[in-house]
């Protein structure tokens, strides 16, 4: 077993970190990968989704077929999602899965055969593998699995395996490797939760680290109201302004690819944009906890009017204390609304909530402008 443990020690010394899942057979790779020191580097956690009810749960959904390669392969998106809410740094993840049906203490009719996947932020890598049936018993159809589990968690380091599998004349691995669609693609299938555009119009995923201060809007169209505004919040707060744009809304559908694109390019050689699915305050400050958001005075007007939170007011004063423990904080600029200029001196807040938020002085900054308008 030192070719194993040499592998081992290579994974733990590489840089990315797993979260692991197997189900039917793999066992003994994980016990392996604990056995050698350095294990705490690698893995993030193990996961043995066995019973129908914990595959369910585990993946969001009930697979077709519980062995097969789309299941391995949704395991690993799955295992990779779990990677990026557990990583405390940006470390590469890896999600690595098995499901398998290997000999056990009845016979089986159908093949002895295991389905592994990889997902990491770039591509998704199945390995297929049917058994030469009735040449092994299952500890050492267990190993075999096993050893091809090793070996794919390598490769997706970056790691040139080299392991021996043990196999038969008549056994072969099929591997398959698939290139992730574009990152808005992925953002509005849900695999996601952010795209981060710089001012040259590079996508990075998942990417959100040092966002301080954030101004959200559907810019539908980008107006000088929107780069004023946001210029005059980077001097009040001393940060970079960086623009939020939501592909899904409460009460419309999900912005089409194109159009995001449109709406994004307005900002090439201007400023960053954050893509999200973030359609509430409440679910952008979970995303950005500590953030300053930039808002006008109609939105601040909505964030404490207890209509938005289904008419109920103790759902409104949940959804802002929830904000303050998160470390939210509101910069209002006022806003022509009937005739007259509205700051957030005219905004109802509950008393006790006024910390949340801080008015652009109108000496600072007033815009009569608005999107609607520029589209009408």
């Amino acid at each position: 077993m030192t070719e194993v443990k040499q592998l081992i020690q290579q994974i733990h010394d590489a840089p990315p970190q797993s979260v692991v899942a197997v189900a039917g057979a793999g066992s003994q790779a994980v016990a392996w990968l604990l056995g050698v020191s350095g294990a705490s580097r690698t893995l993030l956690e193990v996961l043995v989704p066995y019973g129908r009810l914990s595959m369910v749960e585990f993946l969001g959904h009930e697979p077709e077929q519980f062995v097969s390669s789309s299941t391995a392969k949704d395991m690993a998106r799955a295992a990779y999602l779990k990677g990026m809410q557990l990583r405390e740094d940006d470390s590469p993840i890896v999600g690595l899965a098995c499901t398998a049906t290997i000999a056990t203490d009845r016979p089986k009719r159908g093949d002895h055969r295991c389905h592994i996947a990889t997902w990491d932020d770039k591509q998704a890598t199945v390995y297929d593998l049917t058994l030469d049936k009735g040449k092994r018993g299952r500890d050492e159809e267990e190993e075999v699995v096993s050893r091809l589990l090793l070996h794919a968690l390598a490769e997706s380091y970056g790691i040139e395996a080299g392991l021996l599998l043990g196999l038969t004349e008549l056994e072969h691995t099929e591997i398959s490797p698939m290139a992730h669609s574009n990152p808005i693609q992925r953002l509005l299938s849900g695999e996601i939760k952010t795209v981060q555009v710089d001012v040259r119009g590079g996508m990075t995923a998942d990417d959100i680290e040092g966002i301080k201060v954030i101004l959200p809007g559907s810019f539908n169209p980008v107006h000088h109201g929107h780069l004023d505004l946001a210029a005059v919040a980077s001097k009040i707060l001393g940060d970079e302004v960086v623009f939020e744009l939501s592909v899904v809304n409460v009460d419309k559908p999900p912005l089409e690819e194109d159009e995001i694109r449109r709406r994004v390019k307005q900002f090439n050689g201007v400023g960053r944009v954050v893509l999200t699915r973030a359609e509430t305050f409440r679910k952008k400050s979970e995303l950005l906890p500590g953030a300053s958001f930039v808002i006008g005075w109609d939105t601040a007007v909505r964030l404490v009017d207890p209509r938005y939170y289904g008419g109920k007011e103790e759902s409104m004063l949940k959804a802002l204390a929830e904000m303050w423990a998160m470390g939210s904080k509101f910069l209002v600029a006022g806003r022509q609304h009937d005739g007259g200029f509205k700051t957030l001196d005219d905004v109802q807040v509950h008393p006790g909530f006024q910390y949340l938020f801080q008015a652009v002085p109108e000496s600072r900054f007033r815009s009569d402008i608005s999107s609607t308008e520029l589209r009408s």
